[in-house]
């Protein structure tokens, strides 16, 4: 009897103990997944929403809950950092933006803040001296078009001509009219400094820097006679021209210069007027004299005084002395018109080329 109450008792004994343990054990687990349990705030883009899970990473947390972030999205803190009550992850979504940079055309995603930060992560090199467009602290937003404008600047040497220039100086040592060159001319040489600005490698701008004379130009010298050439008076031996007599006499008065003209005659036309040669009026020269054929003296003649003045004195070949003191329509360049008193006398001499001695 003894005995069975003891095995009685043993067995009481360990059959509560075996229930307290289990007891224990679930209220264990209980615990235990009561803390594995966390409520994580997701923030994207800015936008809350509250998730509940058993995981132990952001990562495996928001796979959990079929929240797929693309391969440019950013997160903060890492999807790696273990989970904790209350935890907040931030996720911002990369957008599509275009850069244009080195004649190419960048469709590209990025989650980046600002132009200066997208040109970092993509490897984009800029220069001090390159343009950015919009400037790198603009806000990054969907749709962005930036350009990159890559902007150089050289600096070039050019050599370029220097015209000479041409000098006239008068010489007495020779005839007037005649013409020689004393020096020839050669061009010089200018280096001029510039600096050429360019963007995509396209010539924008250019600004010169120095100019320098590297070598003077040599001036072209021209002498142009200034003597007065010596008048051949040539004596007519029954021939055409001068006799010995007018020849010496017109030496001994000085002859300027002498050349060839074309030679018409006129006359007073009384009969057009009603007039006679004694009339007032009649035969009025056009400074104011009055017309006349003197054999002895001077004879009127009509000019242009462009080419001989007026009240230049001359001996005219087959005329005789004359001074210019009338003009016409008809005579213009190195032609004159000669005063007959008569018709006939104009007849008789027509039209003919004649040598013109112009006197001092």
């Amino acid at each position: 009897m003894n005995n069975l109450k003891n095995t009685f008792n043993n067995c009481f004994s360990n059959g509560f103990k075996t229930i307290f343990i289990l007891l224990l054990m679930l209220m264990g687990s209980i615990i235990s997944l009561d803390t594995a349990k966390k409520t994580v705030i997701v923030s994207i883009d800015g936008k809350e929403t509250k998730i509940v899970t058993f995981k132990k990473t952001f990562k495996d947390a928001l796979e959990s809950n079929n929240i797929v972030l693309g391969p440019k999205d950013k997160t903060t803190p890492s999807l790696d950092n273990v989970l904790k009550k209350n935890n907040k992850i931030n996720i911002k979504k990369a957008v599509n933006i275009n850069i244009a940079v080195d004649g190419q055309n960048l469709n590209i995603k990025t989650a980046e803040d600002t132009v200066e930060e997208v040109l970092k992560t993509e490897g984009i090199i800029i220069k001090d001296s390159d343009k950015i467009s919009p400037s790198k602290d603009v806000p990054i937003v969907n749709g962005l078009k930036l350009v990159v404008t890559r902007v150089e600047s050289k600096v070039i040497e050019e050599t370029k001509p220097i015209d000479f220039s041409t000098v006239v100086k008068n010489d007495k040592s020779f005839e007037k009219g005649k013409t020689k060159i004393v020096q020839e001319g050669e061009k010089g040489e200018l280096v001029t400094t510039t600096n050429v600005i360019y963007e995509d490698g396209k010539e924008v701008e250019r600004k010169v820097i120095s100019e320098k004379v590297k070598k003077e130009p040599v001036p072209k010298i021209i002498a142009t006679g200034t003597k007065e050439p010596n008048i051949s008076l040539a004596f007519s031996r029954g021939g055409s021209g001068l006799n010995k007599k007018t020849s010496n006499k017109l030496e001994n008065e000085g002859v300027k210069t002498a050349f060839t003209v074309q030679s018409t005659a006129y006359t007073a036309d009384f009969k057009s007027t009603g007039k006679n040669p004694g009339d007032s009026g009649f035969g009025i020269t056009s400074t104011g004299t009055r017309a006349k054929r003197d054999p002895n003296g001077y004879s009127t003649i009509a000019v242009d005084p462009r080419i001989i003045p007026y009240g230049t004195k001359l001996y005219i070949e087959g005329y005789g002395y004359a001074i210019a003191e009338d003009t016409g329509g008809a005579i213009k360049g190195r032609k004159i018109d000669v005063f007959f008193n008569t018709n006939r006398e104009c007849m008789q001499w027509g039209r003919r080329n004649v040598k013109v001695y112009i006197l001092e």
